[in-house]
């Protein structure tokens, strides 16, 4: 490892430092090479004394022997703010990381790209949704950026990494790590074909503070941020208020009054976000939209029950009251829509129509 990234490797991972300590050593100093040429005096007038004193004993070589390793593999990265591949896009948000962690394509970090987010415990058509809009913004070229979580953020990625636009999976542990174990075949694609990103050392753990802070770099690396559904407790709404901050649009799709899941988007509607109804509300929004990109699927047919089962979820008694079909010729006809990928079955015996 040459000794400039291990100047700022070793900047970036001073105890109590921080990205904004790091950030006003440099504006006064230069080069992290230069924050530690610098004497004890000298870098207390920037920051506290027990700081500056170990910024002075500078580093030890072996610490970074395992990213040295892990940089050995053409698909891994280390961008910094001083690298011509760091987002540009990060560049004006409030607290820009120090330095980044990349695995796979290096030109995604200054594409034109969304930030697509939600529920964790997401409905069949969230989900569905999700992958979807994700799917037509990527045929459009915009790289689909999200949190990599269960739900609408590993929905959302499958999208992206369905058409040319592509995905990055922002992280919140060191990416030798894979959180959650279950999206390990997920976080394998993106590292193929789109990009995971870390601010966070190689072994980091999943720590729960660590992922609100990565929702900065989702929003801030995007032109625009669409919540798909989100709890009034959700960390999605995390995102949409830094998205806010850093200046970004941020929209919302509306569902259903009284689903828990769509709280949050109509909070943020009822806030200012664009209420959406299809993808080419985003891209005509965000001035990216190509007409040669289909953006609706062909109008099928639909079976008559579809008319009956409304866009709620619903039981089979109130179905069968509203259609006057029986029981038993209801469960054959929902038996039938669901291997169509026609509806969905919920917790506690309720259907749920899927677009």
């Amino acid at each position: 490892m040459d000794a400039e990234l291990a100047s700022w490797l070793a900047l970036n991972q001073i105890p109590g430092l921080g990205n904004e300590g790091a950030r006003r050593l440099l504006q006064a100093f230069g080069t992290p090479a230069q924050v530690f040429a610098t004497p004890t005096h000298t870098l207390q007038q920037i920051v506290k004394p027990n700081i500056a004193a170990i910024i002075t004993q500078g580093w030890d070589e072996e610490k970074f022997a395992p990213i040295a390793s892990w940089l050995t593999d053409p698909h891994n990265h280390i961008v910094t703010l001083a690298d011509r591949d760091y987002p540009k896009a990060l560049f004006n948000i409030s607290d820009p990381p120090l330095l980044l962690y990349v695995k796979g394509r290096l030109e995604l970090l200054n594409h034109p790209a969304l930030a697509v987010v939600g529920s964790r415990n997401a409905t069949p058509q969230g989900l569905s949704n999700a992958e979807a809009f994700a799917r037509a913004a990527s045929a459009s070229e915009l790289c689909i950026v999200s949190g990599m979580a269960h739900g609408i953020d590993a929905a959302a990625h499958r999208g992206g990494l369905h058409e040319c636009g592509s995905s990055i999976g922002i992280v919140g542990t060191g990416l030798d790590k894979v959180y959650p174990a279950a999206n390990r075949q997920l976080a394998h694609q993106l590292a193929q074909e789109g990009a995971l990103i870390s601010e966070y050392s190689l072994g980091t753990p999943p720590l729960a503070a660590n992922f609100p802070r990565r929702n900065r770099i989702i929003s801030g690396l995007s032109l625009g941020c669409l919540v798909v559904e989100a709890s009034l407790q959700s960390g999605s709404l995390i995102t949409a208020r830094m998205a806010l901050e850093q200046g970004r649009d941020v929209f919302a799709i509306p569902g259903s009054i009284h689903a828990p899941q769509s709280k949050g988007c109509h909070r943020l509607i009822k806030q200012g976000a664009k209420l959406v109804e299809c993808a080419q509300d985003i891209l005509e929004e965000l001035g990216h939209f190509s007409a040669s990109t289909p953006l609706h699927s062909s109008v099928l047919k639909e079976h008559p029950l579809l008319t009956h089962l409304g866009f709620d979820p619903v039981d089979m008694d109130s179905l069968s009251q509203r259609s006057g079909l029986t029981i038993s010729a209801l469960s054959a006809i929902l038996l039938q829509l669901e291997l169509a990928g026609n509806i969905a079955t919920l917790p506690g015996g309720l259907y749920q129509r899927i677009n």
